[in-house]
């Protein structure tokens, strides 16, 4: 099993950064594929990238293609989200996700655990 708690959320301008970061606790995050999704008021969750647990390609929402990147530090147990050029439309609580089949889109109903979320808000 494992817990997962996200962080670096806040408030930003657009074309602003954020970097949000998921430390989880666990003997086995290093083998998990882990995930960020977020969920804007509203709507459903949705996907945003994903990281496989070794070697592998990452997988990015259209949305965020070439804005985002994906990361993690298996030595110190965190996956992280670079958010660049934010725009008003990233506006959401963002939750991290682990232990799933990854794919080029991770379905959430597919993902095992969720941290409790970061909320990111981007003003115009």
């Amino acid at each position: 099993q494992v817990q997962l708690v996200e962080s670096g959320g806040g408030l930003v301008q657009a074309g602003g950064s954020l970097r949000l970061s998921c430390a989880a606790s666990g003997r086995s995050f290093s083998y998990y594929n882990m995930a960020w999704f977020r969920q804007a008021p509203g709507k459903e969750r949705e996907f945003v990238a994903a990281i496989p647990w070794g070697s592998g390609p990452t997988y990015y929402a259209d949305s965020v293609k070439g804005r985002f990147t994906i990361s993690r530090d298996n030595a110190k147990n965190t996956v992280y989200l670079q958010m660049n050029s934010l725009k008003p439309e990233d506006t959401a609580v963002y939750y991290c996700g682990a232990d799933f089949a990854i794919r080029v889109v991770v379905p959430a109903g597919n993902v095992k655990y969720w941290g409790p979320g970061t909320q990111v808000t981007v003003s115009s």
